[in-house]
């Protein structure tokens, strides 16, 4: 028996059944849509069964995890209403856990922007603590039953719409390998992402170095000073170019503070 695959997206003020068919959708999915109402409604799209969940609250960490608490599939998708989907990213998700029957979560590809991309998987391999921090939630993918034991859910700390800017895919994919479950990266492309304006990036100042500060705290423990150093000399041409590394660093010291550190 084919393994049913459910896409969870993470919308904000959309128009559900334009949603499905501006993104491709061809499988059951969880759309939940942060609008400044509450509701609930439910369509067929292709003979797959589309749940809305409608919420006034913000963040997108809250919208993963409202769609995760509704999934009821062998194979879960994280996505945003700005990926469009290859028709057959059903199949392909289905194929590639054929591919790797020891996988609980596998990584793909989704093409992006230039200037948005983090990650692009070349080949297929484990995921682990020193390599986990570049994928977004689009590029999740995992077995449903493997999440419900793990008991692992997103952060309502970070993200649009949170306090703090982003970090929230990162923290959530830390936690699934704390709970040992076996991640994978995987060369297939399910998708497309649509240039946007960010929800979060507004540029690089005090609150962007304080928040990362934060973010360091949760992600790193006691090594997160030495880390945000790190991080701030890597790109100190792109993130320092009108701020000074000292300054940012002092802001990253501040945010790490905030949290406990």
């Amino acid at each position: 028996m084919k393994k049913r695959v459910q896409l969870l997206v993470a919308a904000v003020e959309q128009n559900a059944d334009l949603l499905a068919e501006r993104m491709h959708i061809c499988s059951d999915a969880v759309i939940v849509n942060q609008c400044g109402r509450y509701g609930y409604e439910e369509f067929e799209r292709e003979g797959h069964r589309i749940q809305v969940f409608s919420m006034a609250e913000r963040g997108v960490g809250l919208s993963r995890n409202t769609a995760l608490l509704h999934a009821d599939t062998d194979l879960c998708v994280f996505s945003d209403e700005d990926v469009v989907l290859h028709k057959d990213y059903q199949e392909r998700i289905r194929r590639i856990y054929e591919e790797l029957p020891d996988a609980d979560m596998i990584l793909v590809n989704v093409k992006v922007a230039p200037a948005r991309r983090t990650y692009w998987n070349e080949d297929i391999h484990r995921i682990n603590y020193r390599n986990y921090g570049r994928y977004p939630a689009y590029s999740i993918t995992a077995r449903h039953e493997s999440l419900l034991r793990a008991n692992v859910h997103y952060s309502l700390l970070f993200g649009g719409g949170a306090r703090y800017s982003n970090g929230e895919d990162s923290l959530f994919l830390r936690d699934c390998l704390k709970a040992g479950l076996r991640i994978y990266s995987h060369t297939v492309c399910i998708g497309e992402e649509k240039e946007r304006e960010s929800t979060w990036f507004t540029g690089y100042h005090e609150k962007f170095f304080r928040d990362r500060g934060v973010l360091y705290h949760y992600l790193y423990g006691r090594l997160a000073l030495p880390l945000s150093f790190r991080f701030l000399w890597v790109h100190r041409q792109e993130m320092c170019r009108q701020i000074p590394l000292r300054k940012a660093f002092g802001w990253m010291k501040d945010g790490v503070r905030e949290a406990g550190g």
